[in-house]
């Protein structure tokens, strides 16, 4: 565990994002990889087929990240004011939160996936592939869940790095089970989200065995399970408006993958190739917002609100030159990224993704103010403010 609230600002900031940034990338991979998997064994409309499932994808995972994320902070919060009884009890409500929030998310998105791709015009030729891989990754929304909810409370705590090794390790897990999956038991698209389902499970394992076995201020006792409707309903207040917050951006999203649905499989196939690297790219800048996140939290509960400021202030200034610069270098070497996912001999998606970075890597320096920002307001409690920002941004 960590405390956030001493020490240099900027510096304290900078080493909490280092394992959360590689912990992002490792995350990143395990759609990098279904993307260049997929794309290179099994082909063109495979990659698609995965690629047009990416806005709901969010709009259901997304939801249930965000959600953890907010009550994590209510976590953090109570760690920074020193209360162990308010850490377990925000714990113990976050629980019964998640498990009711998975059931309905679950039932729901299971239930619906082929209307939810009908509806959003995916082409005939993919939508059969697209059904099988994503309802494969709904049926595994409490390993998304239950993975999330342990790290975001070890990251309340200051505890970033141990997240990171467990993401490591399932990261591994996830590739080889794919390998294996779609070249050894030839199961096509539904191999690479049978991987991502259990890699996940089993790094949710792993978060949960180390907490019973290293951080006893997390460990649950029966009093802390108690239904408390007062605690569900703080939690919520602040939850839910940040897992909404995550559903309006991928309504946005949807919207766009609907309009790129009409524009063909090449369309779609350069779209995923090119948001598999923009993802990576851009995962400096949502790292350094979520550590702005639990640097604002816990420095709230110890009343530091001068220390706030200055974190702020200075983490602002380091993420938009970050970005900036690298939303230059994919501008300038993105064609070659593209290739990795298809081989060279794809030149019309190739030069529809270079279309794509060149509008959109030039706007990671407005990015990074974003998320700075944003998870600044959810850090001090403020998520309807966001969940109003993302309202206006989504239209």
């Amino acid at each position: 565990m960590r405390t956030l609230t001493k020490g240099n600002p900027l510096k304290l900031v900078i080493l909490f994002t280092i394992p959360l940034l590689i912990g992002n990338v490792f995350q990143q991979l395990y759609s990098f990889m279904d993307a260049l998997i997929v794309g290179r064994t099994i082909g063109k409309d495979a990659l698609a087929a995965v690629g047009a499932t990416g806005s709901i994808n969010f709009l259901i995972i997304g939801f249930a990240q965000g959600t953890t994320a907010g009550l994590s902070v209510l976590t953090a919060q109570a760690f920074g004011a020193r209360d162990e009884r308010g850490v377990r009890k925000s714990f113990g409500s976050s629980i019964w939160i998640s498990i009711a929030i998975t059931a309905i998310l679950t039932a729901i998105s299971v239930s619906m996936t082929r209307p939810l791709l009908e509806l959003m015009q995916t082409p005939p030729e993919i939508i059969d592939q697209s059904v099988a891989f994503v309802r494969v990754i709904f049926i595994g929304v409490f390993a998304s869940m239950a993975f999330n909810l342990l790290s975001n409370m070890m990251r309340a705590l200051g505890d970033s790095r141990t997240p990171l090794i467990f993401l490591i390790i399932a990261t591994v897990v996830n590739i080889a089970l794919e390998l294996l999956f779609i070249l050894g038991f030839h199961w096509g698209v539904a191999g690479a989200g049978w991987a991502t389902v259990i890699a996940q499970t089993f790094s949710a394992i792993l978060c949960w065995l180390f907490i019973k076995k290293r951080i006893p201020l997390l460990v649950i006792r029966k009093q802390d399970l108690a239904f408390d409707w007062q605690s569900i309903l703080e939690h919520l207040k602040v939850g839910l408006p940040m897992g909404f917050s995550m559903s309006i951006i991928a309504i946005g999203s949807v919207i766009l993958q609907v309009m790129l649905n009409t524009l063909g499989t090449d369309a779609v196939a350069a779209y995923t190739a090119a948001g598999r690297i923009d993802q990576l790219a851009t995962l400096p800048a949502s790292s350094f917002g979520l550590a702005m996140a639990t640097f604002a939290a816990q420095n709230l509960g110890a009343r530091e609100y001068g220390r706030i400021r200055r974190g702020v202030h200075q983490t602002l200034a380091l993420n938009v030159g970050v970005s900036a610069v690298l939303g230059a270098l994919i501008i300038m070497f993105g064609k070659p990224l593209v290739n990795l996912f298809l081989g060279p001999n794809q030149p019309a998606v190739t030069a529809l993704a270079q279309t794509y970075f060149h509008y959109n890597a030039s706007m990671y320096w407005l990015l990074a103010i974003l998320f700075t920002m944003r998870n600044l307001l959810q850090g001090l409690g403020k998520t309807m403010v966001v969940n109003c920002k993302n309202k206006l941004a989504s239209r």
